[in-house]
C-alpha cells in the first residue's frame, strides 16, 4: 500500500515533545482517532476517556538499545546500525555513511568478507566481518561476525541511540525508553525504539488503569528500519507469556476491546493467534507480515505514529482499518498539520461504534 500523499519535511518531529516549550511532558502530543472513515482530533493526554472500562492495551516492554556504533573500513568512517543477535552469535548489521548533519545516509551493502574496525574490546579494538546478506531480496542488512569485543557490552560503552536525518540532535538513550520498557534478563532489545508508546507517562498510565483499562505486556526486539527502502519487517525475535495470552484471551470473550500499542505488539500478539483467534502463549522468531489479505485475528484497534506514505507498516494499518479509513486520516492529519515520525503525533484507530441497540439487551417479555 502507497498512499498518494506527500509528508512535507516541516512536519516533521525534530525533537521530543517535551523539548517543544516549557511544563511539557512526553504526553503533549495530538491524538488523531479513526473509527471506520470518521475522523476527530484530540490531545493525547484525553486517551483515557476515548477508551473505556474492560479495553486492553497490548504493549511491547522491549528496552531501546544504543544500536549505533562508530566503525572504519579501511580508512573510511562508517556506522554500524546492530539490528538483530542470530542464535549462531552474529548479529545482523546494517553499515551507513556518516553525513553532514551528524547523521547517517544509506551505502552500499557487503560485498561478503570486508572488515569494519569496532571500538572497545581487546587491544586495538573489535573486528566485523560481513558474512552474508540477511535476505536474497536486498542487501543492505547483512549477518556479520564480531571477534574481539562483546557486542552489548560494546553498545552500552560506545553506542548511541540510530537517528535519522530528520532529527535535530543526538539525544540520551533515556528519551528512546518508554515508560513500559524493562531490562531483558540476556540484555536484548530494539534497535530503534518501539515509539508508538512514546507518549505514555506513569501518571498517564495510572489514570488508565483507575478508569478499569487493562495492560498485557508482550515482547518484541524490533530491528534497524528500512528508512529509506521501506522494506518489509524482517524476523524479529517475539514472546508472548502466558498471563497475557490469558488476559487478550477473555477480553476477546467479553465486550472489551483489544488494542495494540504500535505496530510491533501488533506483529506479536498476531503471531501468537492460531487461526481460531485463541492467543498462546509463544516465544522465538517471528516472521508474519500482517497485510490486508492475512487480516487480523486478535486485535480490534491500534495505536500507532504516523508513518511515510511508502511504508510497508500502512499494509497493517489497512487490514485493522480499511484502505477507506487510511485514507480518510492521513489526508485529516496533513490538513491539520500533525507531527510524523518517532517523536511525533499518534493515531488512535478503532473498529466503528456499532448502533446503541446492538449493545442492549431486550428487556421485553
Amino acid at each position: 500500500m502507497t498512499l498518494a500523499v506527500h509528508v512535507p519535511e516541516e512536519l516533521s518531529a525534530r525533537v521530543p515533545a517535551e523539548q517543544r516549550g516549557p511544563g511539557l511532558d512526553r504526553d503533549a502530543v495530538r491524538l488523531l482517532v479513526s473509527r471506520g472513515t470518521a475522523v476527530s482530533h484530540h490531545a493525547f493526554v484525553e486517551l483515557p476517556r476515548l477508551l473505556r472500562a474492560g479495553d486492553l492495551l497490548v504493549v511491547n516492554t522491549s528496552p531501546t538499545l544504543a544500536a549505533a556504533v562508530d566503525g572504519r573500513v579501511g580508512q573510511a568512517r562508517v556506522v554500524v546500525h546492530f539490528s538483530t543477535p542470530g542464535d549462531d552469535g552474529r548479529w545482523a548489521v546494517e553499515l551507513r555513511d556518516p553525513d553532514e548533519k551528524g547523521t547517517t545516509r544509506a551505502r552500499a551493502g557487503g560485498p561478503a568478507g570486508t572488515e569494519v574496525r569496532l571500538p572497545g574490546g581487546a587491544p586495538g579494538g573489535g573486528r566485523l566481518v560481513l558474512e552474508e546478506p540477511l535476505s536474497t531480496q536486498g542487501e543492505r542488512l547483512w549477518w556479520a561476525r564480531v571477534t574481539g569485543a562483546e557486542v552489548l557490552g560494546m553498545l552500552r560503552e560506545h553506542g548511541r541511540p540510530i537517528r535519522y536525518s530528520y532529527t535535530e540532535r543526538d539525544q540520551p538513550l533515556s528519551v528512546y525508553q518508554t515508560v513500559f520498557a524493562l531490562p531483558s534478563p540476556d540484555g536484548a532489545g530494539s534497535a530503534e525504539m518501539p515509539s508508538a508508546a512514546r507518549p505514555f507517562t506513569a501518571r498517564l498510565v495510572a489514570e488508565l488503569v483507575s478508569r478499569g483499562v487493562q495492560f498485557a505486556p508482550v515482547t518484541l526486539h524490533t530491528g534497524v528500519a528500512s528508512a529509506e527502502a521501506h522494506e518489509p519487517p524482517y524476523p524479529e525475535r517475539f514472546a508472548v507469556p502466558e498471563a497475557s495470552a490469558r488476559l487478550i484471551n477473555a477480553v476477546k470473550a467479553g465486550d472489551g476491546r483489544v488494542v495494540a500499542v504500535g505496530t510491533t505488539a501488533v506483529r506479536a500478539v498476531e503471531s501468537a493467534a492460531g487461526p481460531d483467534g485463541v492467543v498462546r502463549a509463544r516465544a522465538g522468531w517471528t516472521d508474519l507480515v500482517v497485510t490486508p489479505e492475512r487480516g487480523v485475528r486478535v486485535v480490534d484497534g491500534l495505536l500507532t505514529g504516523l508513518h511515510e506514505p511508502e511504508a510497508s507498516h500502512l499494509l497493517m494499518l489497512e487490514a485493522v482499518a480499511g484502505r477507506a479509513a487510511v485514507d480518510r486520516s492521513y489526508g485529516e492529519a496533513l490538513r491539520e498539520l500533525y507531527l510524523w515520525h518517532e517523536f511525533g503525533d499518534v493515531h488512535l484507530i478503532l473498529p466503528k461504534e456499532r448502533p446503541h441497540t446492538e449493545h442492549c439487551v431486550s428487556n421485553s417479555w
